[in-house]
């Protein structure tokens, strides 16, 4: 029988197969389904640093008596409290998730600024999460921001956080960055345990009818996951961190392609959404039965060995396979 076991974060794992952050986690009872499919672990959806920051300054206007207390940025967030559950029912629900599963749970952090917020980190610690997955949602918007300022903002966050708790950081990407391994070593260096790749941001749409700008979430699709095979693959044994994908994952085929490229787990949602829970069950029989078929013993002989690590010029491969490829097309007549 082949060992699907694997380590992410420093934590043992019954299977690479792990929920990412998104809406079938805010209930337990999902929770149980996503153990009892043989899910790994599981990641709960995000805290915002905006949800912390407007329930503080709820406060502040109960006990200021009807002052002026809220900025006027907050007025561009949307009703927060209608989306997500509030920093102390979250705080409740990691510990009714650990009380519910014996797999290991994931609190999610997301946020951009090295504010008062992060004292979350070590609550989320108390409440029982098993690790942390840090979640840095920030579009640079300010031409005056450079791209160095802003890997130090990145970086500066990480060691703010991973001061505070002792469970291990994980955080999650984006995959614009002008130098994808040297943000991730540098992340690495700042105590980040884990990198997780890549964070899908959500472009709005515009309404030609009303001219407004409408928000428009679309499911991940397979196609995605090569961007983070392509990146994992050049990452893999130049970190220390542990490597997780998350975006595209949406079969057994999938999640086997990220282990070759060296990814210690494969995360998925969209296809939870799509196919349901009891999915995951069949993905983790497939996933065994080719590592069977193809004589692997085990997840560990998979991880890494298709990745750029025993290539001796990664650079002039990349330029090979671009050359490649643009060659490689024909086109038809019409």
């Amino acid at each position: 029988m082949v060992d699907l076991t694997t380590s992410y974060l420093g934590i043992r794992l019954r299977s690479p197969l792990v929920a990412s952050a998104g809406p079938l986690c805010r209930d337990v009872d999902n929770i149980r389904r996503m153990e009892d499919a043989g899910l790994g672990a599981v990641v709960l959806h995000s805290l915002f640093e905006e949800q912390i920051d407007l329930e503080s300054e709820a406060l502040d206007s109960a006990l200021s008596g009807g002052e002026e207390s809220y900025a006027e940025s907050l007025s561009y967030f949307p009703d927060l409290t209608a989306y997500n559950i509030g920093p102390d029912a979250y705080l409740e629900h990691i510990r009714k998730a650990k009380a519910a599963v014996r797999i290991p749970v994931i609190a999610s952090l997301n946020g951009v600024s090295t504010g008062g917020w992060l004292r979350y980190a070590a609550l989320m610690q108390e409440a029982g999460a098993d690790a942390l997955e840090l979640n840095i949602y920030d579009l640079p918007t300010d031409a005056d921001f450079s791209g160095e300022r802003i890997e130090a903002g990145y970086c500066d966050l990480v060691r703010e956080v991973t001061s505070r708790v002792h469970i291990p950081v994980a955080v999650k990407l984006a995959p614009f960055f002008s130098s994808i391994p040297h943000i991730a070593r540098r992340l690495d260096d700042a105590g980040a345990k884990g990198l997780v790749l890549f964070n899908r941001f959500y472009q709005p749409d515009f309404d030609l009818q009303t001219l407004e700008v409408v928000p428009d979430l679309t499911l991940s699709h397979p196609t995605e996951l090569r961007l983070r095979l392509h990146w994992v693959a050049i990452i893999y044994g130049k970190v220390k961190a542990d490597l997780a994908i998350t975006g595209g994952v949406h079969s057994a085929i999938d999640a086997l392609k990220a282990m070759l490229a060296g990814a210690r787990v494969a995360m998925m949602t969209s296809v939870l959404l799509q196919r349901g829970i009891c999915y995951a069950l069949s993905m983790k029989e497939e996933l065994a039965q080719w590592m069977e078929e193809h004589e692997y013993q085990s997840v560990h002989q998979l991880q890494g060995s298709m990745s750029y690590q025993s290539v001796s010029s990664p650079a002039a491969y990349e330029r090979g396979n671009y050359m490649r490829v643009l060659s490689s097309y024909t086109p038809r007549d019409h």
